[in-house]
């Protein structure tokens, strides 16, 4: 279970909101053409597709962009794109999902551009648009001047260094120093043998095989590679060093000699491309929302499990960390009460994942296997079930003077404590007819002697295409068979 995993939602499901992180380096276009191979060419030994599908995504600097779009921050691009019909199309990408394109540079040289031809999911071929000259110098002060200005406005900085000339030295010196003095954490994904070019950054992130080009100790021997990375970090003056393992997962290597490895959470791996750019958003988000360095380092190695089993460059979204992060077994009752407005989130965050929403609603005065019945019965309609829980003020209007016996505080803490509960919400008013209608559930389920007609909001739930389940009652136990049995107790003991 990931430390921290309360203030971990709380970010997903707002805090990241807040934040701005600046992303500067190589952007690039990603471009599909998918088709099935039927047969081998007549002209020449090589397989012929029938094309079906082609779609284009955001590539390197702008992949990562996408991921800190995903998790919900404002992300902010710094780098160079030509002008050409694929500037316009990344352009596109990026403006839909928000990202702040201000300090992008136009210039001379194209876009650069990745087309990956696939038959079925085997890649037969990549293609490759991009210019080996170096942008002209007035472009990379250009480039150089905008991302200066940008650090002192963001909360942190990544530099995404796919060494197709964008990052310089000066600038990566520039960008660390402003950033340094701003306060503001410098996160590195690198290209180069030389580390050097990122001297002053909080951390830099290699994969194995570029901690080998670094450090000169073969990839297969990790421990020794990891000892050799662990030197680096007062050599270089980093903070720490993040090393993502591919299948091991990832390992925070620390000044100090300590080290945290967070093994790989992948279920299945269809494609790895991307998931760097994946984890280094994530890790950027953590830091920047003061997250704990190894609560940061567990929510990336999740990110990057959940696009690893994706095919193509697939950015990470904020439902799918969530839905992973909210099973009812993983939490704590405290992280199953919410208010209106996070219920709300959190409901559409679960349907964006493909999950089923059961709302029941009661005051659950003094819990007994009656209610543990129903709760059980209503998580059979679905995946998930909200559970509406009427605040004391109601309880009091419906059940008279003397109740409810139990505050609503402690009932919504013995409710979201049930297994079978996945989030539980106060209201106020004499019936849920307003929860209902915010939250939109699947399926609505009453237990007792009620009929589909009688339940409060039937009418809603089977307008917009749901459903409404009654479910008989266990008989002989409900709260006031229990309290009029109590005081029959405490008659007779006088």
């Amino acid at each position: 279970m990931m430390r921290d995993v309360h203030e971990v939602i709380e970010m997903l499901e707002g805090g990241f909101a807040k934040l701005k992180i600046l992303v500067v380096g190589d952007i690039m276009l990603d471009r599909y053409i998918h088709g099935e191979v039927e047969r081998i060419s007549p002209e020449a030994p090589v397989p012929v597709i029938r094309h079906a599908q082609r779609y284009e995504r955001a590539g390197g600097a702008a992949n990562v962009a996408m991921n800190l779009a995903g998790l919900g921050c404002k992300a902010v691009l710094a780098g160079f794109w030509g002008d050409d019909t694929d500037r316009n199309d990344l352009a596109a990408i990026l403006d839909r999902v928000g990202v702040d394109t201000v300090g992008v540079v136009s210039s001379s040289l194209p876009t650069i551009s990745k087309t990956r031809i696939v038959g079925r999911t085997q890649q037969l071929l990549r293609l490759d648009i991009e210019s080996r000259e170096a942008p002209p110098k007035i472009e990379a002060d250009r480039l150089l001047q905008r991302a200066t200005e940008l650090v002192g406005k963001v909360n942190a900085v990544i530099l995404s260094d796919y060494a197709k000339g964008a990052l310089t030295n000066e600038l990566c010196e520039s960008v660390i120093r402003a950033a340094r003095t701003a306060g503001v954490p410098v996160l590195v994904d690198p290209k180069t043998r030389d580390l050097s070019k990122y001297d002053g950054a909080t951390t830099v992130c290699p994969n194995l095989g570029e901690l080998a080009a670094a450090t000169g100790v073969p990839a297969h021997q990790t421990e020794a590679l990891l000892d050799a990375g662990q030197r680096l970090l007062a050599e270089h003056d980093f903070d720490y060093l993040t090393v993502t393992m591919s299948e091991k997962g990832i390992t925070l290597l620390r000044r100090d000699g300590g080290r945290y490895h967070s093994p790989a959470r992948a279920r299945e791996v269809f494609d790895v491309s991307g998931a760097g750019d994946t984890v280094i958003a994530t890790l950027a988000a953590g830091l920047a929302g003061g997250l704990q360095v190894e609560t940061t380092v567990e929510l990336a190695n999740l990110a990057a499990g959940i696009v690893v089993g994706k095919m193509g460059t697939v950015p990470i979204a904020q439902h799918e960390l969530i839905a992973e992060l909210t099973p009812s077994t993983g939490l704590t009752a405290g992280d199953k009460i919410l208010d209106l407005e996070r219920v709300k989130k959190r409901v559409a965050e679960w349907r964006a994942s493909g999950e089923s929403i059961v709302f029941t609603n009661g005051c659950f005065d003094l819990l007994h296997v009656g209610h543990i019945t129903l709760l059980e019965d209503c998580r059979r309609f679905g995946t998930k079930l909200v559970l509406g829980l009427n605040a004391d003020a109601s309880v009091c209007r419906l059940k008279g003077p003397t109740r409810p016996i139990v505050g609503e505080r402690e009932r919504a803490r013995v409710m979201a404590a049930l297994a079978s509960v996945d989030a539980v919400v106060l209201f106020e008013q004499d019936t849920p007819l307003e929860l209902i209608r915010a939250l939109k559930p699947d399926v609505l389920v009453k237990g007792g002697d009620y009929t589909i007609e009688t339940v409060v909001g039937h009418e809603d739930v089977i307008a917009y295409g749901g459903r409404v389940e009654i479910v008989p009652t266990v008989e002989g136990f409900s709260t006031t068979n229990i309290v009029k049995k109590l005081t029959a107790n405490q008659e007779e003991s006088k």
